[in-house]
């Protein structure tokens, strides 16, 4: 096994360095989370952060970690009252596969032995494990919702319960969470992301000096990895003792009144829910000063407490990218600087970060690149005017403001991811029968298992007050709850769809759409047709803010090849039932039902539309047609789909109460 890569070593990052560092002085910061594109060293970062952390002291024996100064009196493997023998042991680094079992992360419990035995037979999870240490969690906003419940559980209440069928296990769980994530894989849900105490954003430097430092040294470590950390165990002997000295003197750190007011100001000013900020804010700022080896919180402290603990608590929906105003922040903590603080806070820096050295924001009021752009000079007759691009080629419109809209379902039962669109057959939810179990046993059916051994009581000798139970009696829960699924968008950006500003009202129904995406934890993709063909304007994902900048720049204008949109929608399911068979498809056609592209191109947009009907493909038909002279095309191509088709009026959520029923009864009748 290769030695870890020293955390010395790393290159750049200083905002990743710092964030972990502090987390590492106080544990009770609450964790990081990191952000950032791949291939940016955030997973060797939080790998060599555990070689720093100071031994713990733990009870001899105790699998869950008891420190022996304060044993946990519930502990399973308890009491440790009085403590015997301890031992000490570098801290734990614990990963989190995304794809790991709710038994694996909690412990598993031997029900068997619990009904037939009465005793309380436990193998402890991951929580567990990472007791007093670190639980790393790669890729975490793919984490299963389930898991996710779990984790916010056991951070929440510094313990993680074990409950089967009234048969429970408690034990402690207090851990350092450390998450990386990949924005462009989907966004986290707000509870858990509430939970980090610290985000820092990292990204490849573009410098070239230290991009060839950053391949040097990691050939180096390649080459020789016991003698690369051997030549760095000095730098890490150093950071070590400074954490542990910075540690001790951490209770003896003031955070003066002023300070204190800092913190409130700067919560308030920027609007984040809760008082968690604060705290969080408070708790950093006191590391900030012990790391530093000062006993004095100052206003610098504070300002990097806010630009590591606010960022992500300001996101007030799914595309809001995380961030602060700096220049916002220096005016806050400059407007209730206490007195304690004047020494350090009245000369700051100008040509600082965030100082008034930097360039001048922009005016709200005043042009702003992506506004010109996004907007389309009208000429006399209101038709927005063609830009100087590609022939029939028109601006990308504004998506108008989104809307809640009505949920849109997928019929029948799957088994796909855990979600919250369509019914599905889950490891949660309500129960709804039970079946043999498939390997081990997670959820029993007490009724049911009951049931299956009562009649062989007499002929297993039974002479006293409870069952005799055998493994061919147990029975697992059915349960049914809902699941995740792929949400496949088929965007007309034809000519016809830039009339009278329509693609605007067309793109806030699509990004309604991915708003409530996100909030079913779906995947999404995105297929547009125009002029004469059709793309994947964004292959299947979990990013919906990825989706929502590739329709905010969607062009418009040529011909409308339906056909060719269909075809490619068709194609873009068919790869994704061989990598994914479980997760069903929803198709989401944009489209005011015009086909003017390629030979015959209504017979052949007929003919690809009734190919998705023959494979049972659920779908819906947004009708973008609008004027008083319609058509009617886009619910023909509805009727061939065997889909339900709405306008975009009635696609808001209290316009269409009917529709889901329609979209089953329709899917019906096409199977």
């Amino acid at each position: 096994m290769s030695a870890p890569y020293p955390f010395a070593a790393l290159v750049g990052q200083d905002s990743l360095r710092l964030a972990l560092l502090l987390n590492a002085v106080s544990p009770a910061v609450g964790g990081v989370l990191v952000r950032g594109e791949k291939g940016t060293a955030k997973s060797t970062a939080v790998r060599a952060l555990s070689a720093l952390l100071p031994a713990v002291d733990v009870v001899a024996g105790c699998r869950f970690s008891c420190d022996p100064a304060a044993p946990d009196p519930a502990c399973p493997d308890g009491p440790h009252n009085p403590p015997g023998a301890f031992e000490s042991r570098p801290a734990r680094m614990v990963e989190l596969p995304v794809g790991a079992s709710e038994d694996r992360l909690v412990g598993a419990l031997d029900i068997e032995r619990a009904l037939a035995e009465g005793v309380k037979a436990f193998e402890p999870g991951l929580l567990a494990d990472a007791h007093r240490g670190i639980l790393y969690v790669d890729e975490v906003n793919l984490l299963h919702d389930h898991l996710v419940d779990l984790l916010l559980d056991a951070a929440a209440m510094g313990a993680s319960y074990v409950e089967r069928e009234g048969v429970s296990v408690r034990h402690a769980a207090r851990f350092l969470l450390v998450g990386t994530m990949n924005p462009e894989e989907g966004e986290l849900r707000p509870q858990l992301l509430d939970r980090f105490g610290l985000t820092v954003e990292v990204a490849a430097s573009r410098e070239p000096d230290q991009r060839v430092e950053v391949v040097r040294r990691r050939l180096a470590y390649d080459d020789d990895p016991a003698g690369f950390a051997a030549r760095w165990a000095g730098e890490e002997a150093a950071v070590r003792q400074r954490i542990v000295a910075a540690r001790e003197l951490l209770p003896t750190v003031r955070l003066g009144d002023g300070a204190l007011r800092q913190i409130a100001a700067t919560c308030a000013a920027f609007e984040v829910d809760g008082m968690r900020a604060d705290i969080v804010m408070a708790r950093t700022a006191t590391a900030l000063a012990a790391w530093a080896g000062r006993t004095e919180v100052l206003a610098e402290d504070v300002r990097q407490a806010a630009l590591l603990a606010l960022p992500h608590r300001r996101r007030r929906n799914p595309f809001d990218a995380p961030g602060l105003d700096e220049d916002k922040l220096d005016q806050t903590l400059e407007e209730f600087s206490g007195e304690d603080e004047n020494e350090s806070d009245d000369d700051p820096d100008p040509d600082g970060p965030g100082g008034g050295g930097g360039q001048p924001a922009p005016d709200d009021g005043g042009p702003q690149g992506g506004d010109t752009a996004a907007r389309p000079e009208a000429g006399a007759d209101g038709e927005p005017q063609t830009s100087g691009g590609t022939s029939g080629e028109q601006a990308p419109a504004r998506a108008a403001e989104p809307f809640r809209t009505k949920v849109l379902s997928v019929p029948g039962i799957g088994e796909g991811a855990a979600g919250r669109r369509s019914r599905a057959r889950t490891e949660h939810g309500r129960t709804t029968g039970a079946r043999r179990p498939r390997g081990a046993l997670t959820k029993l059916h007490l009724a049911a298992t009951v049931q299956a051994a009562a009649p062989h009581q007499r002929a297993r000798g039974r002479s006293g007050p409870g069952l005799v139970i055998r493994r061919d009696d147990l029975r697992q829960a059915a349960r049914e709850g809902r699941e995740g699924n792929l949400v496949l968008f088929v965007v007309d950006a034809s000519g016809s769809m830039a009339a009278r500003q329509r693609m605007s009202a067309v793109k806030g129904a699509v990004l309604s759409l991915l708003l409530d995406a996100y909030q079913r934890r779906d995947k999404v993709g995105l297929v547009t047709f125009r002029g004469a063909a059709a793309e994947v304007a964004l292959p299947p994902t979990s990013s919906v803010d990825a989706a929502a900048a590739r329709l905010e720049s969607l062009p418009t204008g040529g011909r409308t090849p339906l056909a060719a949109g269909l075809l490619r929608a068709h194609d873009v399911l068919r790869v994704e039932r061989l990598r994914d068979p479980a997760r069903r498809a929803l198709v989401v056609v944009v489209t005011d039902g015009r086909a003017t592209g390629g030979p015959e191109p209504v017979a052949l947009a007929g003919r690809a539309a009734r190919l998705f009907a023959a494979d049972g493909v659920a779908s819906v038909v947004v009708d973008c047609e609008s004027g008083p002279v319609r058509l009617g095309l886009a619910a023909q191509l509805a009727g061939e789909l065997g889909a339900a088709a709405v306008t975009l009026d009635e696609l808001r959520a209290d316009s269409i109460a009917g529709l889901v029923k329609d979209v089953q009864g329709r899917s019906r009748r096409a199977a």
